[in-house]
């Protein structure tokens, strides 16, 4: 009961910021639009709907492309690709970051010395050209993304978790734990895990920006997956087939507002979470 009233407190403290409430309704209204794509739009993302380069009309709200591709269906079912690959790379940094941090700072010794020498040096290293090396690389693949992301992401994450951890382990309520025989897989999971949780997720949210907005870049340099649309690929394929010099703005526009759009929802409803859980936390 107790901690379903300190969820319900912070979401009171959370909704009283109006730009965190408006984030999470545009966040909403994406993933709603990605699971009702087929129901939305009025063409396939592939079909030939019309001719090449038609401006917005009745019949194609967002015109069409090089091919004769309506525009906004395309653009409804690229949301799905990006934000897949937002929400599955944060998922894995949010994994790898939390168990290297909350290992290295509760076991301390050799360990935390030999986690925390990666993490520097992942940390250390020039992100955007790794990134761009490893996509060459590996080949395009949405996975492949999410892979090169991943790798160089979640260092930050692990290193403010194992700073909180070392605090954390001292306090009066693990010392209890210990005494009264808990393990150390116990207490970490029962103690200082739900402690750090709002590290975890302010994170997490951020993350999932940072991912979308990485998989665009790489995407438009020509790093992404063709067969898989995303806002990125549409960039990069609107300015490979000479989008700009046509002045065909329907096709360039959209989805850089989209890639915008979302990442400032999520950057809103991270930075609300962030700073209301740290809050919570400097009030216990």
């Amino acid at each position: 009961m107790k901690r379903q009233e300190k969820w319900l407190r912070l979401w009171r403290r959370f909704s009283r910021r109006k730009t965190a409430v408006f984030g999470l309704c545009v966040v909403g209204v994406f993933i709603v639009a990605t699971l009702l794509a087929p129901v939305i739009v009025p063409y396939g993302p592939s079909d030939r709907a019309g001719e090449p380069f038609e401006a917005p009309s009745s019949s194609h709200w967002l015109g069409t492309n090089d091919i004769g591709v309506d525009v906004f269906s395309e653009l409804v079912y690229a949301s799905r690709i990006s934000l897949l690959v937002g929400l599955v790379a944060a998922g894995v940094i949010v994994l790898v970051g939390t168990t290297v941090g909350l290992i290295a700072g509760y076991f301390g010794g050799y360990v935390d010395e030999a986690l925390m020498r990666v993490t520097d040096l992942v940390l250390i290293l020039p992100r955007l050209p790794l990134m761009i090396v490893m996509a060459a690389y590996l080949g395009p693949s949405i996975w492949t993304i999410v892979l090169v992301y991943s790798v160089v992401g979640w260092a930050s994450l692990a290193r403010q978790i194992r700073a909180q951890v070392l605090s954390i382990r001292e306090s009066s309520f693990i010392e209890a734990s210990r005494a009264l025989g808990a393990g150390k897989g116990q207490i970490i999971t029962d103690h200082v895990l739900p402690n750090v949780i709002g590290i975890v997720l302010a994170n997490g949210v951020m993350e999932i920006m940072f991912a979308i907005l990485a998989e665009s870049g790489l995407s438009f340099l020509g790093l992404g997956d063709p067969t898989h649309k995303s806002w990125g690929v549409m960039l990069y394929f609107a300015q490979l087939q000479g989008a700009f010099l046509r002045g065909a703005w329907w096709w360039i526009f959209p989805p850089g507002l989209c890639i915008a759009a979302l990442a400032c929802a999520f950057n809103f409803v991270g930075t609300a979470l962030n700073d209301v859980l740290s809050f919570s936390e400097a009030r216990q």
